[in-house]
């Protein structure tokens, strides 16, 4: 009886010891995402937004809002005017090479895509839109809702040429980004005053991103970020006009408004997050720029309170161009490329800034 309760003794160790290093392999294996299958990779980065994101889809577009020429793309590979509103890339590519997907995303409306192109992802943003359907309407843009339905077309698009099966992949593992609201708020506020105050039009802006993100949530997206307004009060063309002759300081009752904006949607995506059967999460850019407005130095940049391109206090678009002799040599000392749009060294910094803190929800 003595020997096999030993023997017992010892047979029940080996187990309990064979249940440890189970156990370790089993939080080694949740640890490292990689392992995981198919959730540990991110086939493709799908975009919608405006000219934050945009990357060429203006540049056929019957609207003013184009900058397919010469200075912007400066600082593109081949020195390049893609139709990008910066000196260089923008965050749709910068996000993509974070993915290690590729270096720079093709905008949908590229008459040159060819269907493999489009395996990776794609950017539907145009630049000059917004939440509000009037937003787009007055620029003569696609509006975020008519870029759900250029959407449905690439996932036609991707079953033809590639099968179901990769088109579902794409939808169940893909990174979807949206990002609208400042012309919104910039602009289309002004001809809507006379339907809502500052605070109601923030209200609805926020609602209808969530109103969005619902939809493109219907249409099979499973992982989805959204980026907050920014403070469109603190960009040189507001500056110049809205914050005084000498000071030019930023627009306080703008930045309130995005400020609003961002109060609203957090909370409302948290919710959706918990409702729906996908990930999605809000994505603070506002403190990040706001920081590196108001403190440039400590970030490696010398201006703040204007553009490159221009010496842009209100350059943007065809006033941004290559006959204004004011632009300057090194647009890296810049936050703002144009009156509008940040450098795409500002764009960069933004993005290793929030990145790391966001993709492991990804995974």
């Amino acid at each position: 009886k003595h020997i096999s309760s030993r023997k017992i003794n010892k047979s029940t160790k080996t187990m309990k010891l064979q249940l440890f290093w189970l156990a370790l392999v089993f939080i080694a294996v949740k640890a490292n995402p990689a392992k995981e299958g198919n959730n540990a990779t991110i086939p493709a980065l799908i975009v919608f937004g405006d000219s934050i994101m945009d990357t060429g889809n203006n540049n056929r577009l019957p609207t003013l809002l184009k900058c397919n020429f010469p200075p912007y793309g400066k600082d593109f590979p081949g020195g390049l005017a893609t139709g990008r509103f910066s000196d260089g890339r923008v965050p749709s590519d910068l996000i993509a090479e974070k993915l290690g997907l590729a270096k720079s995303l093709p905008a949908f409306m590229n008459p040159n895509l060819k269907p493999q192109d489009l395996l990776k992802g794609v950017t539907f943003a145009s630049g000059g839109t917004g939440y509000d359907p009037l937003t787009a309407k007055i620029m003569s843009v696609i509006s975020v809702w008519d870029q759900l339905t250029y959407f449905k077309q690439y996932i036609s698009t991707i079953k033809q040429h590639f099968g179901e099966k990769k088109a579902q992949d794409i939808l169940d593992h893909s990174f979807f980004v949206v990002c609208s609201s400042s012309n919104d708020l910039a602009h289309t506020f002004l001809a809507q005053s006379h339907k809502y105050d500052r605070t109601s039009y923030a209200n609805f802006l926020a609602d209808s991103a969530v109103k969005f993100v619902r939809e493109l949530h219907k249409l099979g997206a499973k992982k989805i970020g959204v980026f907050s307004a920014v403070p469109v009060g603190c960009v040189p063309l507001q500056r110049t006009v809205f914050g005084g002759l000498f000071t030019r300081g930023c627009v306080k009752p703008l930045n309130n408004m995005a400020k609003q904006f961002n109060a609203r949607l957090s909370p409302a995506l948290e919710s959706l997050d918990k409702e729906l059967d996908a990930v999605i999460f809000y994505i603070d850019v506002y403190d990040t720029l706001f920081d590196m407005i108001q403190h440039p130095a400590k970030y490696g940049f010398e201006v703040a309170d204007r553009g490159c391109c221009g010496r842009g206090s209100l350059a943007i678009s065809y006033m941004c161009n290559s006959l204004n002799p004011f632009t300057c040599s090194n647009s890296s000392a810049y936050i703002f490329w144009d009156s509008y749009h940040p450098t795409e060294r500002a764009y960069q910094v933004i993005v290793d800034n929030l990145l790391n803190k966001y993709l492991s929800k990804l995974y």
